[in-house]
């Protein structure tokens, strides 16, 4: 038998509701989410530029073997590293995976902390669709993300300030838009925003240094120096997403360049460097209610569910 909060999201609307939950990595996104779905039935639709790789389980965070047996999860392990996945591709997985669950439940609950993919979805971003080069990516990679990056930021500055620097795939991706359509890729995001009602919910825990700088010593705990040796085993040792955080460090440590305890310090370093972009793009491209902000009454838990009782009326 459903619960009174489970019954109440069932119930009819003109528009049906998109929940996002928001907020730097380490904030606690993961396991408010499976709290909030299991109260309402919902399924957890991850949002996250690398969760979406398989393989990748430790370095990412990814919810556990438990957790994604407590609650469903979708949008995880779609493709294999070295199969990269464009921002358009992933908005038609997202969209499936949305209307779904509108037709399930007539709510679909987005968690991640990919600030543009979450745009991309909620404001109906529409991509240059352009297909993959598979020459031109091969020429880029020749070139070093060094040089790709430098080359990104003088044809597309808008574009570069978006992207890390060490981010191979979004690199060579906005330079293959650039050079197949003679046009930066930031002048070709338009947008055309879904038939949904949005709320978005957030997290930013005053904590969050003293929480990644315990991610950091968790994952290589878990076990991330021996996941990215067989990933490297798997997918090749050039395989841009092992030069993305924690990853990066690990092959550093196999390779005897840092010691544990230095590729620990600059993993920190570098998620706590992303955890401030993060909250940038966060405070300049949404307006979602803080969940922990200082003074606010309630949980995080109850307060997330009063406002999406008050959204559905």
């Amino acid at each position: 038998m459903p619960t009174t909060r489970q019954s109440a999201v069932m119930s009819p609307s003109s528009q049906p509701l998109v929940v996002v939950l928001m907020g730097p990595t380490a904030s606690g996104k993961t396991a408010l989410a499976i709290e909030i779905a299991k109260a309402l039935d919902l399924a957890v639709l991850s949002v996250d530029s690398r969760q979406l790789y398989k393989d990748m389980s430790i370095g990412t965070a990814k919810p556990t073997a438990e957790q994604r047996a407590a609650v469903r999860h979708e949008l995880l392990d779609l493709r294999p590293p070295d199969q990269p996945i464009n921002l358009q591709e992933f908005r038609q997985e997202a969209d499936q995976a949305i209307a779904a669950e509108h037709r399930r439940r007539g709510v679909a609950f987005l968690v991640g902390g990919s600030g543009l993919y979450i745009k991309a979805i909620t404001q109906g971003m529409t991509p240059p669709a352009v297909p993959p080069q598979p020459r031109l990516r091969a020429d880029l990679e020749a070139l070093g993300q060094g040089q790709c990056y430098a080359l990104l930021r003088q044809a597309d500055p808008s574009a570069a300030e978006r992207i890390m620097a060490n981010d191979a795939v979004r690199t060579q991706r906005a330079l293959e838009v650039l050079y197949a359509t003679g046009r930066p890729l930031s002048q070709q995001q338009g947008s055309n925003p879904p038939p949904w009602r949005v709320l978005e919910l957030g997290l930013n825990p005053s904590n969050l240094k003293q929480r990644i700088a315990q991610r950091s010593q968790t994952l290589y705990s878990d076990g991330l120096v021996a996941e990215t040796q067989g990933l490297q085993q798997r997918y090749g040792v050039d395989c841009p997403l092992l030069d993305t955080i924690g990853y990066a460090e690990a092959a550093a440590l196999l390779r005897g360049e840092l010691n544990e305890q230095q590729a620990i310090e600059q993993t920190t370093k570098r998620t706590q460097q992303f955890a401030k972009r993060q909250r940038t793009w966060f405070r300049r491209q949404h307006q979602p209610l803080w969940l922990d902000a200082p003074g606010q009454e309630g949980n995080p838990l109850e307060r997330a569910l009063s406002a999406i009782e008050h959204v559905l009326g």
